[in-house]
C-alpha cells in the first residue's frame, strides 16, 4: 500500500518568524552571512573549502546565469551556476572569462615584444580592449618584463606605424613593481604612493607574475564581500547533467571551475550515484554538488553518494510545471525542514556536514529569512535574478511596462532534456517549464544589498548574528490564511508614492 504523509506540505508563505530578544550587540554591522558550501569534516574541527559571503546563487538556467551574471554575483559574494545546456566548449568559454576577469592580482592577456611594431599595439588594443599592455622579451604573459606600453605614450596617426614599440615604451628600469608573493593592500598602497595606474608583479628573475591595476581597487572598495579564489580570481560555478559528464568536467576544470552540481528536477536516482562516483574517482578534488530532493532519504542517499551539497526542491519554481505535468513534488518549506533534520542527523552519526541548498519557491525577500533559518545553508533563485540587467535575457517593454524574458529549462524553448532524463531515449516527451516575462528590476547590485538588508535585519529582531545562530534561536510559527491577508496593508487606501533617496 503507498505511503501516506500524515500532514500537508507548506510552502515559506505559511509561516512567519516570532521575534526573539535583541541584544546591544545584535546590530546589523555585527551579523554576518557567511555560509559553507561544499561538504567538510565540522566534528573533526575542519573549515569547508569553500564558503560564500552571502548566501545567494543562481540558478542552473540559460535565461539566468551566464559569465556576465556570475561575475556580478561573485562581486556580491554569492555564486553563479553556468548553465549546462550548452555545448562543452561554449560553458567552458563562459567559465574561462569569468575567471580571466580582473580582481585584483591578473594574468596579463595583453603582451607584446620589444621588437614588435606600434601598428601590432594598435591592433592587440582593438583585440583585448585593454589599453595597458606588458612588454616581455617573448611576449608572453610570463616573459622576461622589458617594459609597459599603453595607447597614451602615442598617437597613431603622428608616429610611423611600423615604429618599434621598444622607442614608446617604458623602460623596466623606470617602472615601479612589486615582488611576487606582495599582497593586494601592499600593492594597492604602491600604485597610489607612485601615482601609476598599474604594478607589475615580478619574480626574482625578472620575469612577469601578474598585474595590479588602480581601477581594480575601486572596484573591492565598492564590492567588500566579492568572492575570490586563492589568485584573486572571481569564484565560478557551471551545472552538469548524466549523460556528458566525463566530457564536460575535465573541460570546465582546466577552464578553472571552482563548483558544479548535478542539474536534474529530480536527484535521487541512479545515474546521479554514478556520475557522482565517477567523477570524484577521476577528479578527487573537483567539488559537485547533486539533487535535487524533497525527503531525508533523498538527502541520505545523496550524502552518502558523495554529493558535496545536496538541493532540495521539485516543481516549486515560478517557471516549474512538473507539479502540474506529473503530479510530483512537495511544499519548500516542508522539503527544507525535513532535509535539514536529515543533514543534522547524518553529521551527528559521520562528523561529515553535507550544505544543504533550498532550490525555488522563494516569492518575497523574507522567504529568503525563512529558508535559511529552516535549515538552509543557501539558497538557489532563478526568477530572482532574471530580473537584473545583468541577466542574459533581453528587456523589452510590454503592457507600457518593462520585463525581462524568463523560460524554464524544462520548456520548449529551452529544449534542456538532459535535466529531466530518466535514463530512456534522448529528447523531450514534454513540457515541464514554461516561457514568461518578468518584471524589470534594475541592477543586481541594488537588488541584492536591498534583499540582504532585509534578511540581516531579520537576523538581529531574532536575536541572530550568523546563519548557524539563526537556525538555533528562530521561533517559527504556521500561520492561517487570514493571517497572512493581516500582513498586508489592508482597510486603507494606499497612496502611489515613491521615495527618493
Amino acid at each position: 500500500m503507498a505511503y501516506f504523509y500524515e500532514e500537508p506540505s507548506h510552502t515559506f508563505g505559511e509561516y512567519l518568524l516570532v521575534p526573539g530578544y535583541t541584544s546591544a550587540d545584535c546590530i546589523p554591522d555585527n551579523v554576518s552571512l557567511r555560509t559553507p558550501v561544499v561538504r567538510f569534516n565540522k566534528k573533526a574541527g575542519e573549515q569547508s573549502p569553500l564558503y560564500m559571503n552571502i548566501p545567494l546563487t543562481s540558478a542552473v538556467m540559460q535565461s539566468v546565469s551566464d559569465d556576465k551574471m556570475a561575475i556580478s554575483l561573485a562581486k556580491e559574494g554569492g555564486i553563479s551556476f553556468i548553465y549546462g545546456s550548452q555545448t562543452i566548449q561554449d560553458q567552458a568559454a563562459m567559465v574561462a572569462r569569468v575567471k580571466s576577469y580582473k580582481a585584483g592580482f591578473v594574468t596579463s592577456d595583453s603582451n607584446i615584444r620589444p621588437d614588435q611594431t606600434l601598428e601590432e599595439v594598435v591592433a592587440l588594443i582593438e583585440k583585448t580592449g585593454h589599453s595597458t599592455i606588458a612588454v616581455t622579451e617573448d611576449g608572453s604573459a610570463h616573459g622576461k618584463l622589458a617594459g609597459i606600453i599603453t595607447e597614451r605614450d602615442f598617437r597613431i596617426d603622428h608616429v610611423p606605424a611600423n615604429s618599434k614599440v621598444s622607442e614608446y615604451m617604458t623602460p623596466f628600469k623606470d617602472l615601479i613593481t612589486g615582488q611576487d608573493g606582495i599582497s593586494l593592500s601592499d600593492a594597492n598602497d604602491l600604485i597610489w604612493a607612485h601615482k601609476v595606474n598599474q604594478l607589475p608583479v615580478i619574480d626574482k628573475n625578472n620575469c612577469l607574475v601578474s598585474m595590479v591595476f588602480r581601477k581594480d581597487f575601486d572596484s573591492h572598495q565598492t564590492y567588500p564581500k566579492e568572492l575570490l579564489d586563492s589568485q584573486h580570481r572571481y569564484i565560478v560555478g557551471a551545472g552538469i547533467n548524466t549523460r556528458d559528464y566525463m566530457e564536460r568536467v575535465p573541460a570546465l576544470l582546466e577552464a578553472g571551475v571552482d563548483i558544479m552540481t548535478l542539474d536534474s528536477s529530480e536527484g535521487f536516482s541512479e545515474w546521479q550515484r554514478r556520475a557522482l562516483n565517477d567523477i570524484h574517482s577521476k577528479w578527487p578534488e573537483a567539488k559537485v554538488g547533486a539533487g535535487n530532493v524533497v525527503d531525508a532519504e533523498g538527502f541520505r542517499f545523496l550524502a552518502e553518494a558523495g554529493a558535496d551539497f545536496v538541493k532540495i526542491g521539485i516543481g516549486g519554481g515560478s517557471i516549474c510545471i512538473t507539479r502540474e505535468q506529473k503530479g510530483i513534488g512537495r511544499g519548500q518549506a516542508t522539503a527544507t525542514i525535513e532535509v535539514a533534520k536529515a543533514r543534522d542527523e547524518y553529521y551527528k552519526e559521520t562528523g561529515i556536514y553535507v550544505p544543504i541548498c533550498s532550490d525555488g519557491g522563494i516569492v518575497h525577500d523574507y522567504h529568503m529569512t525563512l529558508a535559511l533559518a529552516m535549515g538552509a545553508d543557501f539558497i538557489m533563485l532563478g526568477r530572482y535574478f532574471a530580473r537584473f540587467d545583468e541577466s542574459p535575457t533581453n528587456k523589452l517593454i510590454v503592457n507600457g511596462n518593462y520585463v525581462k524574458e524568463y523560460w524554464g529549462e524544462g520548456s520548449n524553448r529551452a529544449r534542456n532534456w538532459q535535466r529531466y532524463d530518466l535514463g530512456g531515449k534522448k529528447g523531450m516527451a514534454f513540457e515541464e517549464g514554461v516561457d514568461s516575462y518578468v518584471p524589470y528590476a534594475g541592477h543586481l547590485h541594488d537588488g541584492v544589498n536591498m534583499s540582504m538588508s532585509k534578511v540581516i535585519h531579520t537576523m538581529c529582531n531574532c536575536g541572530a548574528l550568523t546563519i548557524p545562530e539563526l537556525q538555533e534561536k528562530a521561533k517559527i510559527t504556521l500561520v492561517s490564511s487570514t493571517t497572512i491577508s493581516e500582513g498586508s496593508a489592508h482597510d486603507v487606501v494606499v497612496k502611489n508614492t515613491t521615495i527618493n533617496s
